[in-house]
């Protein structure tokens, strides 16, 4: 499977370093949301408006606790799927 026929609810994995842009509450800007190879659950796909052939994810990744974080959003190629 491919990570464009991913759908909500599928895991993931951070295939690069994802760092905050400064937009998710709580995590200033360049700190690390998910490093390589934090697990993650999707939790919603879309795209961007002015490029329907530009998927986005919206990943919530775990911590060290094994706790979901804060919703994330991906491009695909930052993901790996499970297999």
């Amino acid at each position: 499977m491919s990570l464009n026929e991913l759908q909500p609810g599928d895991i993931v994995y951070a295939a690069t370093t994802i760092y905050s842009d400064g937009e998710v509450p709580g995590y200033p800007e360049n700190s690390v949301l998910a490093a390589t190879g934090t697990r993650g659950v999707i939790i919603n796909v879309g795209h961007l408006e002015e490029d329907p052939n530009k998927e986005l994810m919206l990943v919530r990744f775990e911590n060290a606790q094994q706790e979901l974080g804060p919703p994330v959003g991906c491009w695909v190629e930052e993901l790996m799927d499970a297999q």
